[in-house]
């Protein structure tokens, strides 16, 4: 945690916002927890990568010397050939074009978190402006304001209701608001779709309208698309890169880590016209120069290789599987939540459960002017044995109130586990106000 009193100054750029706070990550992080607690928390999974994939990669270590060396800051060859033949059909515009992706339009990165970085760093100005949709990935105000550049928020407006099951098409964009938030100063925009923490899916006229705004006023987009390959109930993907006027405005995110279940591979790629990449591969290669060099080779064995062994229909019928096991008990517990679109995330409406007026509330979470979702998290972890994370955190402090009736759960954890967690969670409803008590979504009671 960052202070003021240190023996050597810290950079003030610490103090903007709450970066120079302990971070939800730190609070909810397992050394803080009971040891037994069950973590729906963050988004990593409790199972390893494809045994084919890891094979492959520790052929590929042990008999080619060049992969353990650095390698060129754009890329593995092997992984920009996988890349390219894989997302050249997936962009609307390319295929109307009937061309492919060229190389210059690619790089890797170490990690999509450090290639949105790169991307700021190569286009932002400090006093310009980047929007953002709340609530949103808590790194993107830092990598922001790092520049010294200001975050302007729009909301995402939640779900009228507060029983039932919603869905992420329920959280609507006020688009008067959103053309209000663009101006002379407006240097990008961030759109997460398949987003994070609701699992809303962006439609194609929301994007549309998105699009044309960001032409009117010539602002890149950053479309963060790292939770591409989940997508539920046949919902469609649209990418904000193949909208009309799009292309040469847009760098599209990817991650290899969410693709393939190894987050901590550390593996990200970004797509764009030649001049975006160009810049953004500049400031990348300044901040890390390459990226793993032996990850990229098994990030682009598993592109090569996923049809063969049903992949992504397999790894996409098993996170429904496990959205469907989660949503369950919070179905047994009359709780609304919103049913994710895509992600493997559940927000879930908290606010029929009460905590305690006995319970002890640590004075790191009163000094810190946290809301109130993070008390009923804490006490969550502390009493329930399940975390889950306050979305409170993916606000400014104006907006804050809009996320703290809510909590994110992930479900990206084997059945075993989700089982677990959910037979503890039905514990809540000792905690919950009489009029949610005897309630149950859908066919049980409450109307869905």
């Amino acid at each position: 945690m960052a202070s003021r009193s240190a023996t050597i100054p810290q950079a003030e750029r610490l103090f903007d916002g709450n970066m120079h706070k302990s971070d939800v990550w730190s609070i909810f992080t397992p050394a803080n927890v009971p040891a037994d607690t069950i973590n729906l928390g963050q988004g990593f999974m409790n199972w390893a990568p494809p045994r084919w994939i890891m094979d492959g990669l520790h052929e590929a270590m042990t008999s080619e010397v060049m992969i353990n060396h650095y390698c060129h800051p754009r890329g593995r060859p092997k992984l920009i050939k996988a890349l390219k033949n894989h997302f050249s059909p997936k962009f609307e515009n390319l295929v109307k074009e009937g061309r492919e992706l060229k190389d210059t339009e690619i790089m890797a990165s170490a990690g999509a978190n450090c290639g949105t970085y790169a991307a700021l760093v190569a286009h932002v100005n400090p006093g310009e402006e980047v929007i953002l949709f709340e609530p949103f990935f808590d790194q993107y105000f830092a990598s922001i304001k790092f520049q010294g550049a200001n975050p302007v928020y729009v909301p995402l407006h939640p779900p009228t209701s507060t029983t039932g099951i919603t869905s992420g098409a329920d959280w609507s964009i006020d688009f008067t608001e959103l053309r209000k938030a663009f101006g002379p100063k407006t240097k990008a925009i961030i759109v997460n779709t398949p987003h994070n923490p609701i699992g809303k899916v962006f439609t194609r006229d929301e994007l549309t309208k998105i699009a044309e705004l960001c032409v009117e006023f010539n602002v890149m987009c950053l479309a963060d698309e790292v939770y591409d390959c989940m997508l539920y109930d046949n919902v469609e993907h649209v990418r904000m890169a193949s909208l009309p006027g799009m292309w040469e405005r847009t760098i599209t995110i990817g991650s290899g880590g969410k693709s393939f279940a190894a987050t901590g591979w550390r593996i990200g790629w970004l797509i764009g016209d030649t001049p975006l990449i160009s810049a953004t591969l500049a400031a990348h290669s300044r901040l890390v120069f390459c990226t793993n060099a032996p990850l990229q080779d098994a990030v682009a064995l598993g592109l090569d290789h996923a049809a063969e062994h049903s992949f992504w229909e397999d790894q996409l019928s098993a996170y429904q599987e496990r959205r469907d096991i989660l949503c369950s008990y919070f179905d047994q517990l009359g709780l609304s939540y919103t049913k994710p679109e895509g992600s493997y995330f559940v927000l879930v409406d908290m606010s029929p459960v009460q905590v305690p007026e006995s319970f002890e509330v640590p004075k790191f979470l009163t000094d810190g002017g946290r809301g109130k979702d993070f008390v009923k998290c804490w006490w969550m972890c502390q009493e329930i044995g399940v975390v889950g994370i306050p979305p409170s955190e993916f606000y400014c402090k104006e907006h804050e109130k809009i996320g703290e009736r809510f909590a994110r759960f992930a479900f990206c954890k084997d059945p075993e586990l989700l089982h677990a967690a959910g037979k503890r969670l039905l514990r809540l409803k000792e905690y919950m106000d009489p009029l949610h008590k005897t309630g149950a979504n859908g066919a049980n009671g409450t109307a869905a």
